[in-house]
């Protein structure tokens, strides 16, 4: 015996497998995402978002692909992804030098707030104020009390005006009341440079990409401008100890995607960006690389944005620097 469905049932059945098939191609859905990370390939921030989209593409099938686009204040790579279509196909590596751009710059082609959707924090890493190996200064408290001794004669490099370093410099200098010269530089091989060759007395630096020389004592580090001491040197001080309690600067990333980018769509983006953080290799491989891995809600990383906005946008105007 056979049975035959009447029509209506059997359009309903033929719907509703059509709307299944629909959920299951969406779901499928692996079309890349594009990363875009606002500095050239080999450095920290890039290194450290390939090892976190290594492991998202590991974890959920959907390839994610690195665009580098270097660029002044990271405004090229902003200005990409603020025009992208916000469906969660596009993602931006984000820095503090984001944050500094706000505050830095008299206009930019997007809005440094309004034009992208905070997804996750991914970690934090060191900067440290260092010496040449052959300094007279041994540690931070020598050259605090030599500073305050000999007011307008040491000098601090950093590399360029307006970046994280120099402002970080400008800050240290305040906060620590003494009258020091910035010195800044163009490149972080010349402060280096400048530090042997004895014609700095200090620097302020990110702390991973000198750890060798430090290790291998042609530097030394005197202090680090984070809330905690860096697990990498472990007896060195911070700021915060040193003379200028509260004091905490460190460099980050995160990701963010354009705005308007559905809740939904961030909420998953969020998600798979913690399962990739919380994965031992993933933490493992940061912390190599001098990056502290940790993430955050997408409110979280917003409200932490402009707290970051606002403070280095004060440090440029007590600074007295001119926006660019």
């Amino acid at each position: 015996m056979t049975f035959s469905l009447i029509p209506e049932r059997r359009a309903f059945l033929l719907l509703a497998a059509a709307a299944c098939t629909g959920v299951a191609a969406q779901t499928a859905d692996k079309r890349p995402i594009r990363l875009v990370v606002p500095f050239g390939p080999g450095g920290v921030a890039d290194l450290t978002a390939r090892t976190v989209a290594q492991k998202m593409t590991e974890a959920t099938g959907q390839p994610i692909v690195v665009d580098n686009k270097p660029g002044a204040g990271g405004i090229v790579a902003a200005d990409a992804v603020a025009k992208a279509a916000p469906d969660g196909r596009t993602l931006l590596l984000m820095s503090n030098g984001n944050a500094v751009s706000a505050g830095l710059f008299k206009s930019l082609p997007f809005d440094p707030v309004k034009s992208f959707t905070p997804v996750s924090l991914l970690g934090s890493f060191d900067i440290a104020l260092i010496a040449g190996g052959k300094s007279r200064f041994k540690d931070i408290a020598a050259l605090i009390a030599h500073a305050k001794a000999h007011p307008g004669q040491l000098n601090i490099g950093s590399i360029n005006i307006g970046s994280t370093q120099h402002l970080a410099a400008e800050l240290l200098k305040r906060s620590l009341g003494i009258d020091v010269a910035i010195v800044p530089f163009n490149s972080s091989a010349a402060v280096t440079s400048a530090l042997l060759g004895e014609q700095v007395d200090a620097a302020v630096e990110i702390l991973a990409p000198v750890l060798p020389q430090i290790s291998a004592g042609a530097l030394q580090a005197l202090a680090v401008m984070g809330e905690k001491r860096s697990p990498a040197l472990p007896n060195v001080p911070t700021v915060a100890e040193s003379g200028a309690p509260g004091f905490n600067v460190a460099s980050w990333n995160a990701f963010a995607a354009p705005s308007g980018t559905p809740p939904e769509v961030v909420a998953r983006l969020n998600k798979d960006t913690q399962v990739a953080l919380n994965a031992p290799e993933v933490r493992t491989r940061l912390l190599q690389l001098g990056v502290q891995a940790g993430g955050s809600t997408p409110q979280a990383q917003a409200d932490f944005y402009a707290r970051e906005i606002k403070r280095w946008s004060d440090v440029i105007q007590q600074a007295g620097i001119q926006k660019q």
